[in-house]
């Protein structure tokens, strides 16, 4: 009997974790980490509702940390199996994971230091030592090649856009195919290439981030320039919390072009916190097949930003009082050493917040964005004066009308569609549309449920 069960990705855009049973053998699809409300946060600390050891196999549609970002974990709790991913991904999560231990541990520690938790002593979820442990466990399979993870299963990834190496990954086992989207990417997407057209599948497991929403269709350049250009006009910095993976490389490409074009000042400085981000702006010029950007603008991704490589010159920011512009991670302000950057700059009116893609519910990015007056950083309330933009249209997921044309192109109607990763409402928004518009039987999964798949 094959059972597909919804660990994570439920009610919200993080821990995407889904679990294909075949008999004994146990394969899980993706391993994230959940984000935002605390009561979300807290599943990470759970005891795993199925016994590591028990997996045969994991296979990551990306390096995102919310579909890789537990691995650490799983590992640490017992997993002893192969993680299966693109090159790319591999990259990519050889970059994250470690920088997201030694991100945990910076923040335990600050929580010690300052004695701000309510756990005596504060202890990260896990360690860069775990997080290079767990990175032995990794596995690269080529696009399009197929490979087996678990006994009578035989998987294929297909690039869906979004981040260098994403991929959406289909399974066939016992006559029926299962197909997870991954973050399916844009079809016009100033940078990655669009996502391989959806196949024929029996079950389909889709993300709904913006299945609720259109992107803007207006020029995010525009705004962003006038963003920029206005606070640097008053003497303010602009503070861009950033995704290091992907949202990072086009905020720098889209920067470069407009210096080019001579639409904000040239000689504005430009610093980008995020030693992560520099890391894999490196890994286009690897893999420059998987983007349409030429040598060129791969180099002037490199060469944009001033690299901040060191606490003390993150800290040295802070003292500055002088228009510039910080990219700094992370993109929901969730975390990082953006937060540090939070509480120096978002007590000035002249300053701005500039938030570039979705901020889930429960994050400070989303409450900023709707108009908190204080935003709570390391245990202290911090007033927020600085004005707080969002350029939606910046983001690396397709939205509901290109989900929808994605969805369209599919060779047979599959049986069942299981929406997933959205907000509740983005996810029944969604359905609905696929239901009205597709006519395929679609619906929304609660958290642990488990499903057979006839």
């Amino acid at each position: 009997m094959l059972t597909l069960k919804f660990l994570g990705a439920t009610g919200t855009v993080t821990g995407s974790k889904y679990l294909l049973r075949n008999g004994d053998d146990q394969v899980m699809v993706d391993c994230g980490l959940f984000q935002g409300y605390k009561q979300l946060r807290l599943r990470n600390w759970e005891p795993f509702p199925v016994p590591p050891e028990a997996i045969s196999s994991v296979v990551l549609t990306h390096a995102h940390l919310d579909h890789s970002g537990f691995l650490p974990v799983l590992v640490g709790a017992g997993f002893r199996g192969k993680v299966y991913c693109t090159e790319a991904t591999r990259d990519l999560c050889r970059i994250l994971l470690p920088d997201s231990g030694r991100l945990l541990e910076e923040e335990a520690l600050y929580a010690n230091r300052h004695n701000f938790s309510k756990h005596k002593p504060a202890l990260p979820l896990y360690s860069e030592a775990d997080a290079l442990r767990a990175l032995e466990h990794l596995e690269v399979v080529p696009v399009g090649h197929e490979f087996s993870p678990g006994r009578g299963m035989m998987a294929r990834f297909q690039l869906a856009g979004h981040i260098l190496g994403a991929a959406s990954v289909s399974v066939r086992c016992s006559g029926r195919t299962v197909m997870f989207s991954g973050d399916v990417g844009r079809p016009n997407d100033p940078i990655m290439r669009p996502p391989t057209v959806l196949g024929k599948c029996d079950y389909l497991v889709v993300e709904s981030t913006y299945g609720d929403r259109r992107h803007d269709a207006s020029d995010p350049s525009g705004k962003l320039a006038d963003i920029i250009s206005k606070t640097a006009a008053r003497g303010g910095v602009t503070v861009i919390p950033s995704f290091a993976v992907g949202r990072a490389q086009e905020l720098l490409y889209e920067i470069w072009k407009l210096k080019e074009a001579g639409a904000i000042p040239l000689a504005l400085p430009i610093y980008l916190n995020s030693p992560m981000a520099v890391d894999a702006t490196r890994l286009y010029i690897k893999h420059q097949g998987q983007h349409r950007l030429d040598e060129r603008s791969c180099h002037a991704l490199g060469h944009v930003a001033h690299i901040v490589n060191s606490v003390e010159e993150s800290m040295a920011l802070n003292r500055r009082q002088a228009p510039m512009v910080i990219i700094a991670a992370s993109g929901m302000a969730t975390g990082g050493r953006v937060l540090h950057h939070l509480k120096a700059f978002a007590g000035d009116s002249r300053n701005t917040i500039l938030f570039a893609g979705f901020q889930a519910a429960g994050t400070r990015g989303a409450r900023m964005l709707a108009g908190e007056t204080s935003v709570k950083i390391h245990g202290e309330y911090y007033p927020i004066r600085a004005r707080v933009e969002l350029i939606g249209n910046l983001s690396a997921h397709a939205d509901a009308d290109e989900i929808l044309g994605w969805l369209s192109h599919s060779s047979a109607s599959p049986r069942q569609v299981f929406v997933t990763h959205g907000e509740p409402a983005a996810a029944d928004a969604l359905r609905l549309r696929i239901s009205e518009q597709l006519h395929w039987p679609c619906r929304v999964p609660d958290y642990l449920e488990e499903v057979v798949l006839e």
